[in-house]
């Protein structure tokens, strides 16, 4: 089992993020199938402010390159990628057209 968490923003618009949580109480099962077929067996996203940050737990053959040849492959995917940009904005220390950023661990116990 691997484990990552990421981080993106939302856009600072209380409507906007009502909108987008709207959207995470009823994620097209299309979307859900596409996760798990990626080896994805657990994701939590959770939000504080703007700040969303993600819990990613995947069977030990994920890989986010693999994932994403994937999501290239699915048209709805794409939709919904395209749809979820409108609500949310890089990290001001992402690089040039990324999204979501893994986050570095600097602490277990």
């Amino acid at each position: 089992m691997q484990r990552f968490c990421l981080a993106l923003d939302l856009k600072p618009d209380p409507v906007l993020i009502a909108e987008y949580e709207d959207y995470h109480r009823a994620v097209w099962p299309e979307i859900l199938d596409s996760i798990r077929a990626a080896g994805i067996e657990r994701l939590e996203i959770y939000r504080v402010g703007e700040r969303l940050f993600m819990l990613l737990e995947a069977d030990d053959h994920f890989s986010f390159e693999k994932k994403a040849v994937l999501d290239a492959a699915n048209p709805k995917v794409q939709e919904w990628e395209t749809l979820m940009w409108r609500y949310q904005q890089a990290l001001p220390s992402a690089k040039p057209g990324e999204k979501w950023v893994l986050m570095e661990r600097i602490f277990e116990i």
